[in-house]
C-alpha cells in the first residue's frame, strides 16, 4: 500500500461541475447535493485499508454534516480493469455494507479525479455553500495501525466552522491513504 498525500487543491477554488453514475448507473449532478452550507467531496474506494479503517464512520459523518446544512457525496475514480474489487458492482454492495445515506459515484473516466487533483483514497474536500473550496485534506490524525480515534476532527472543525460563519483556519493537514489507480 503506498502511502499518498493529498495534492491539497487551492482554497477557494470552484466546485467542478460533476455528473456522475453511481454503482447502479444512476446519474448524479453532485451540485443537488449542495446543502445551505455546502458540500463535502471524499474521494475513496473499496479496497484501500486507509478507507477501510474509517468507512463505518463515513455515514455517522454524513449525517453530522446534514445536521450542519452540509451535503456529501462519495467518488471512486480507482481504474477498476487492474482493480475489479473497485469497480461498480461491488461499489453498491460496499455502500450498503456502510449504510451510506450519499451518492458513491463512479468516475471512469477519472476527469473528476484530475479536475480536484485528488491523488489518494481517503480525499476530503469541503466546499461552501457559494460552491468556493474552503477546505481540503485529512478527516482527522487516525491511520491503520495507529491508536488515534477515527472521530473526523479536521474536517468536522471545518464544517463547524463553515456552519457558524466563522473563519476556517487555512493550516490544514494533506489526506495520507492509497495513491489513486490510474489507468495506464
Amino acid at each position: 500500500m503506498a502511502r499518498t498525500p493529498s495534492n491539497m487543491l487551492p482554497l477557494g477554488t470552484t466546485l467542478p461541475q460533476v455528473e456522475l453514475p453511481d454503482g447502479a448507473g444512476d446519474l448524479y449532478n453532485i451540485s443537488a447535493n449542495l446543502g445551505t452550507n455546502g458540500l463535502a467531496v471524499m474521494f475513496i474506494c473499496n479496497h484501500c485499508p486507509f478507507v477501510l479503517h474509517i468507512a463505518d464512520f463515513l455515514a455517522p459523518l454524513s449525517r453530522q454534516l446534514s445536521q450542519l446544512g452540509i451535503g456529501c457525496v462519495a467518488i471512486s475514480s480507482n481504474d477498476v480493469v487492474n482493480h475489479p474489487e473497485d469497480s461498480p458492482e461491488y461499489m453498491v454492495a460496499f455502500a450498503a455494507k456502510h449504510d451510506f445515506p450519499f451518492p458513491y459515484l463512479y468516475d471512469e473516466t477519472q476527469a473528476v479525479a484530475k479536475a480536484f487533483e485528488a491523488a489518494c483514497t481517503p480525499d476530503f474536500y469541503l466546499f461552501d455553500g457559494d460552491k468556493k473550496l474552503v477546505y481540503r485534506g485529512q478527516l482527522d490524525n487516525s491511520r491503520p495501525g495507529n491508536d488515534a480515534p477515527v472521530d473526523g476532527h479536521d474536517l468536522l472543525t471545518a464544517a463547524h466552522a463553515l456552519a457558524q460563519k466563522e473563519p476556517i483556519s487555512t493550516e490544514q493537514k494533506p489526506s495520507l491513504g492509497c495513491n489513486i489507480k490510474w489507468k495506464e
